[in-house]
């Protein structure tokens, strides 16, 4: 027995006419605009951003936060020449024989790596805050090349550390510092040196800020490690004057190994084992922490 209800012709075009019914409601109860859905509708939908392209659109919000961020700025440009004065002229004149001028000439490519290490730690710092805040949360749920996320601020802080590198080289120069031999071609290696090593150990960091979330732990750790191998180096001094048990750790140091070959690159008598070796450690720097930081963003984020 069939329980259909006819329905006159007029009635049936207004239930199908789209100006005469009402317009359904969605799961929250609003209104369905047709209009807006055929809009995005038409067309294909562009394809998601390339490796490349994420990674630059990382490395651009990396740059916005430094151009925000007062105390990362002063750390690139201030710090530098307030490390290099008050060691040249305060301490320079007891620790080399030639005064502060001589002292300037060994002091400089060691202040430089020095400084370039230091701010290493902010791409860790950064990037805790984000996992504390839950962007790298959001990050996942786009379309985009996940390792964008960590390959863009590590980028942008490889801009960071040429930066400060010029900085430091150009005070140098004003100072008095010459290059005895290096030239144009042993600053540029020396200079693309430090920034390779700089990156390779950033990673380092990029682990310990995903890891802990914090970005007081990042600079505490980052410091705690620091210090020791900056400190106990050939930076400020030649390890000449150290006890025998100081001076085996500073030769094995790799900030030691890493002013050695600036210092060679810089002053024209750098040897090819002594860069090789400063590459052999950042490449095993890299190997090591760059698939652990990966692994911790895919894990825990």
């Amino acid at each position: 027995m069939s329980t259909d209800v006819p329905t006159s012709p007029g009635v049936a075009e207004a239930a199908t006419d789209p100006e005469t019914t009402p317009a359904r409601e969605g799961a929250g109860g609003e209104p369905i605009d047709h209009e807006l859905l055929a809009v995005l509708g038409e067309g294909e939908r562009p394809p998601p951003a390339g490796r490349f392209s994420a990674s630059m659109s990382h490395l651009y919000r990396a740059m916005l936060r430094v151009r925000h961020s007062p105390t990362q700025v002063t750390d690139v440009t201030l710090f530098p020449l307030v490390m290099l004065l008050m060691f040249t002229f305060l301490f320079g004149g007891a620790l080399a024989e030639g005064g502060t001028s001589e002292y300037l000439q060994y002091f400089l490519p060691g202040v430089l790596v020095n400084t370039v290490l230091m701010i290493t730690m902010y791409v860790g710092m950064g990037l805790s805050s984000d996992a504390e805040k839950g962007v790298f949360d959001r990050f996942r749920s786009l379309p985009m090349w996940r390792p964008s996320a960590i390959i863009g601020p590590l980028l942008a802080d490889a801009a960071r550390y040429v930066m400060a590198s010029i900085m430091m080289l150009t005070f140098g120069f004003v100072l008095g510092y010459r290059t005895q031999g290096g030239g144009a071609f042993g600053i540029v290696a020396a200079v693309l040196l430090i920034v390779v090593s700089a990156f390779c150990l950033s990673w380092l960091w990029t682990l310990i800020g995903l890891v802990t979330r914090n970005e007081r732990a990042v600079t505490s750790i980052s410091m705690m490690l620091l210090m020791p191998l900056t400190f106990a180096s050939n930076v400020y001094v030649s390890p000449d004057t150290m006890p025998g048990w100081l001076r085996a750790f500073v030769d094995v140091n790799p900030v030691s190994h890493l002013a050695t070959a600036v210092r060679g690159l810089m002053g024209g008598t750098a040897s090819t084992g002594d860069v090789l070796l400063v590459l052999a450690e950042a490449a095993a720097m890299l190997a090591v922490f760059a698939p652990l930081t990966m692994r911790v963003y895919r894990t825990r984020n």
